[in-house]
Protein backbone atom coordinates (compact mmCIF):
# COMPACT_ATOMS: atom_id res chain seq x y z
CA UNK A 1 0.00 0.00 0.00
CA UNK A 2 1.28 3.19 -0.87
CA UNK A 3 2.64 5.95 1.85
CA UNK A 4 -0.49 8.51 2.82
CA UNK A 5 2.01 11.42 2.25
CA UNK A 6 1.62 15.06 0.85
CA UNK A 7 2.39 15.67 -2.76
CA UNK A 8 4.47 18.68 -3.81
CA UNK A 9 5.63 19.74 -7.38
CA UNK A 10 8.71 21.25 -7.63
CA UNK A 11 10.87 22.67 -10.43
CA UNK A 12 14.65 22.34 -10.84
CA UNK A 13 16.75 24.69 -13.76
CA UNK A 14 19.82 23.42 -15.13
CA UNK A 15 22.64 26.55 -15.97
CA UNK A 16 25.73 27.08 -17.19
CA UNK A 17 28.05 29.77 -17.61
CA UNK A 18 29.88 30.39 -20.97
CA UNK A 19 32.87 28.58 -20.27
CA UNK A 20 30.10 25.30 -19.69
CA UNK A 21 30.29 24.91 -16.51
CA UNK A 22 26.98 23.91 -14.50
CA UNK A 23 25.56 26.78 -11.75
CA UNK A 24 24.92 24.57 -8.12
CA UNK A 25 23.90 25.79 -4.70
CA UNK A 26 24.95 24.38 -1.64
CA UNK A 27 21.75 24.43 0.40
CA UNK A 28 21.61 26.00 3.66
CA UNK A 29 18.17 24.85 4.79
CA UNK A 30 16.01 21.79 4.39
CA UNK A 31 15.61 19.89 2.63
CA UNK A 32 18.85 18.25 1.36
CA UNK A 33 20.79 20.89 3.68
CA UNK A 34 24.64 21.31 2.98
CA UNK A 35 24.19 18.94 -0.37
CA UNK A 36 24.80 20.48 -3.67
CA UNK A 37 21.47 21.30 -6.35
CA UNK A 38 20.08 22.87 -9.07
CA UNK A 39 18.33 26.55 -9.10
CA UNK A 40 14.55 25.47 -7.96
CA UNK A 41 11.60 25.51 -6.48
CA UNK A 42 7.78 25.10 -5.77
CA UNK A 43 4.98 25.96 -7.96
CA UNK A 44 2.85 28.39 -6.48
CA UNK A 45 -0.09 26.27 -7.15
CA UNK A 46 -2.81 28.82 -5.89
CA UNK A 47 -2.00 30.75 -8.24
CA UNK A 48 -2.14 28.64 -11.28
CA UNK A 49 1.48 29.10 -12.23
CA UNK A 50 2.82 26.54 -14.52
CA UNK A 51 6.08 24.56 -14.74
CA UNK A 52 7.68 26.63 -16.86
CA UNK A 53 6.51 30.17 -15.31
CA UNK A 54 7.96 28.50 -11.99
CA UNK A 55 11.19 27.93 -13.48
CA UNK A 56 11.79 31.15 -15.07
CA UNK A 57 10.63 32.85 -11.30
CA UNK A 58 12.99 30.57 -9.68
CA UNK A 59 15.74 31.28 -11.73
CA UNK A 60 15.05 35.38 -11.56
CA UNK A 61 14.66 35.12 -7.72
CA UNK A 62 17.32 33.19 -6.69
CA UNK A 63 20.33 34.37 -9.80
CA UNK A 64 18.88 37.82 -11.20
CA UNK A 65 18.52 35.92 -14.99
CA UNK A 66 15.40 37.06 -16.35
CA UNK A 67 14.86 34.04 -19.07
CA UNK A 68 11.81 34.16 -22.23
CA UNK A 69 9.51 31.53 -23.10
CA UNK A 70 12.53 29.74 -25.48
CA UNK A 71 15.57 29.54 -23.21
CA UNK A 72 14.08 26.36 -21.12
CA UNK A 73 14.52 23.01 -22.74
CA UNK A 74 11.98 20.89 -20.49
CA UNK A 75 13.86 17.13 -20.57
CA UNK A 76 12.41 14.95 -18.19
CA UNK A 77 9.87 14.56 -15.39
CA UNK A 78 10.67 12.58 -11.71
CA UNK A 79 8.11 11.36 -9.48
CA UNK A 80 10.01 10.93 -6.18
CA UNK A 81 7.52 8.69 -3.66
CA UNK A 82 8.47 9.19 0.10
CA UNK A 83 11.75 11.56 -0.69
CA UNK A 84 12.64 11.44 2.85
CA UNK A 85 9.82 9.14 4.46
CA UNK A 86 8.02 12.42 4.56
CA UNK A 87 6.79 13.86 1.00
CA UNK A 88 5.85 12.77 -2.67
CA UNK A 89 8.05 15.26 -5.27
CA UNK A 90 6.56 15.78 -8.60
CA UNK A 91 9.72 17.61 -10.41
CA UNK A 92 9.94 19.08 -13.77
CA UNK A 93 13.14 19.10 -15.27
CA UNK A 94 14.73 22.33 -17.27
CA UNK A 95 17.99 22.64 -19.21
CA UNK A 96 18.92 26.39 -19.38
CA UNK A 97 19.73 27.70 -22.59
CA UNK A 98 21.04 30.92 -22.03
CA UNK A 99 24.72 31.31 -20.07
CA UNK A 100 25.19 33.23 -16.68
CA UNK A 101 28.37 35.49 -17.40
CA UNK A 102 29.21 35.67 -13.51
CA UNK A 103 28.60 33.94 -10.42
CA UNK A 104 25.55 34.93 -8.48
CA UNK A 105 25.40 36.32 -4.77
CA UNK A 106 24.62 34.21 -2.22
CA UNK A 107 21.36 34.22 -0.80
CA UNK A 108 18.91 32.69 2.03
CA UNK A 109 18.98 29.44 0.93
CA UNK A 110 22.67 28.87 0.09
CA UNK A 111 25.56 29.70 -1.72
CA UNK A 112 26.64 29.43 -5.67
CA UNK A 113 29.62 27.61 -7.30
CA UNK A 114 30.21 26.93 -10.68
CA UNK A 115 31.19 23.33 -10.96
CA UNK A 116 32.84 21.62 -14.28
CA UNK A 117 30.51 18.84 -15.65
CA UNK A 118 33.48 16.04 -15.12
CA UNK A 119 33.31 16.70 -11.56
CA UNK A 120 29.41 16.74 -10.57
CA UNK A 121 30.26 13.10 -9.34
CA UNK A 122 32.52 13.94 -6.34
CA UNK A 123 30.10 16.63 -4.63
CA UNK A 124 27.45 15.49 -2.20
CA UNK A 125 24.21 15.90 -4.03
CA UNK A 126 20.99 14.39 -2.83
CA UNK A 127 20.73 10.95 -3.59
CA UNK A 128 18.20 11.27 -6.47
CA UNK A 129 20.59 13.90 -8.36
CA UNK A 130 23.30 11.05 -8.25
CA UNK A 131 21.58 7.79 -9.48
CA UNK A 132 18.92 9.50 -11.57
CA UNK A 133 18.33 13.37 -12.75
CA UNK A 134 22.61 13.73 -13.53
CA UNK A 135 22.59 10.63 -15.67
CA UNK A 136 19.74 12.08 -17.26
CA UNK A 137 20.89 15.62 -17.60
CA UNK A 138 24.43 14.22 -19.15
CA UNK A 139 22.76 11.37 -21.62
CA UNK A 140 19.57 13.02 -22.91
CA UNK A 141 18.82 16.67 -21.86
CA UNK A 142 18.34 17.34 -25.16
CA UNK A 143 14.98 14.69 -25.40
CA UNK A 144 12.64 14.10 -22.69
CA UNK A 145 12.71 11.27 -20.05
CA UNK A 146 10.01 10.41 -17.64
CA UNK A 147 10.65 8.71 -14.50
CA UNK A 148 9.74 7.42 -10.84
CA UNK A 149 11.85 6.92 -7.91
CA UNK A 150 10.99 5.15 -4.51
CA UNK A 151 12.92 7.24 -2.19
CA UNK A 152 11.67 4.96 0.68
CA UNK A 153 13.66 5.21 3.57
CA UNK A 154 16.25 2.14 4.76
CA UNK A 155 16.36 0.90 0.90
CA UNK A 156 18.34 2.39 -2.11
CA UNK A 157 16.87 4.69 -4.02
CA UNK A 158 15.27 2.15 -7.22
CA UNK A 159 14.25 4.15 -10.46
CA UNK A 160 12.80 3.00 -13.14
CA UNK A 161 12.17 4.62 -16.91
CA UNK A 162 8.20 4.86 -17.76
CA UNK A 163 9.02 7.03 -21.01
CA UNK A 164 11.68 8.26 -22.99
CA UNK A 165 12.81 10.56 -26.22
CA UNK A 166 15.66 10.57 -27.12
CA UNK A 167 17.10 13.88 -29.19
CA UNK A 168 16.90 14.41 -32.25
CA UNK A 169 19.77 13.18 -34.13
CA UNK A 170 20.06 10.26 -31.28
CA UNK A 171 18.76 7.12 -31.60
Amino acid sequence: MAELLPYKISTLVYLRNTAGELLLMQRRKEPNLGLWSCIGGKLEMATGESPAQAARREVAEEVGLELGDDDLHLFGLIAERAYEGSVHWLMFLFDCRRRLEGLPDEIREGRFAFHPPEGIDQLPVPETDRVALWPLWFQNRGGFTMMRADCSPGSPVRVQVEQEMAAPGRE
